[in-house]
């Protein structure tokens, strides 16, 4: 027995979804417009059941862009973690993992998440 290709859809595909679904078309309808079976719509509803999700939102706790930039030039200025973290007004351990975490010291980008 074979497996069964899975199937993702696009951000502004599983928007159309939700909105035929709170229109109350039916799951065979939803899956008739996207040329798939109900199976494959049936996954993405019932994971919330039937509600759609709120909008997801970074936490204003994370790193902004503009602060991962700044820790990049800060390390091509062999700044130290400790250094960096003052000048940005947070916690070393904060910045120590974002660096771990992203390539480490001789590698860090402070690109887009």
């Amino acid at each position: 027995m074979g497996y069964r290709r899975r199937i993702y859809f696009t951000a502004e595909q599983k928007n159309e979804i939700w909105d035929r679904w709170q229109r109350g078309e039916s799951m065979s309808s939803i899956g008739r417009g996207f040329e798939r079976e109900s199976s494959s719509i049936y996954p993405l509803l019932s994971r919330t059941g039937g509600i759609r999700p709120p909008e997801r939102r970074r936490s204003r706790l994370s790193l902004t862009l503009v602060e991962r930039e700044e820790i990049s030039r800060g390390l091509q200025s062999r700044l130290s973690l400790r250094c960096i973290a003052r000048q940005l007004q947070r916690s070393a351990s904060t910045i120590s993992r974002e660096v771990k975490r992203n390539g480490g010291t001789a590698h860090y980008k402070g690109g887009p998440v």
